[in-house]
């Protein structure tokens, strides 16, 4: 299955989740390491004074060659996803992704591995937070599979040539 991890570049579990859905057998786009020798997006490409931007600055940057570029590979792979993975606690970029994606009618599995501040409409994810809502490791793992099944059942998500 093909995964979109959605996260923050703060985010010191997002390493470890792109890992263990690798290890399990999945297609994952991580955004810090998008293709070989490229260690993605960083505003500090287009100026090292980015933290210090007014709001006009950044509308200018967002149509810098390089936003447009690094806006392009996320962007198409979040179109090549079968399903993605929202680490929290993630910005506000990450959200934007998993909405989406929810709107595209992808599942989304959200893992907290630590207490974050409670975000009700996180149940735009499904009726069953069991299913879709993670606290470790193992569930998150589980989650990625049901909504897997779920996808399979739809013809979603099946490699090429592979029994259906």
């Amino acid at each position: 299955m093909n995964i979109y991890v959605a996260s923050s570049w703060r985010n010191e579990y997002q390493p470890s989740v792109v890992t263990a859905l690798r290890q399990q057998g999945h297609e994952v786009y991580d955004f810090r390491n998008p293709a070989p020798g490229d260690h993605g997006f960083h505003w500090s490409e287009i100026d090292p004074e980015w933290k210090h931007w007014t709001p006009e600055a950044f509308r200018r940057a967002l149509a810098h060659e390089i936003a447009q570029r690094g806006y392009a590979r996320d962007r198409e792979a979040m179109r090549r996803c079968d399903m993605a993975v929202l680490v929290l606690p993630a910005g506000r970029s990450a959200h934007l992704e998993a909405g989406w994606l929810l709107g595209s009618g992808r599942p989304v599995v959200i893992f907290s591995p630590t207490p974050v501040e409670p975000e009700l409409m996180y149940l735009l994810a499904g009726a069953a937070p069991r299913e879709w809502f993670a606290c470790t490791y193992s569930d998150m793992l589980i989650c990625v599979n049901k909504a897997g099944e779920k996808l399979a059942k739809r013809g979603v998500g099946i490699p090429k040539g592979a029994p259906q």
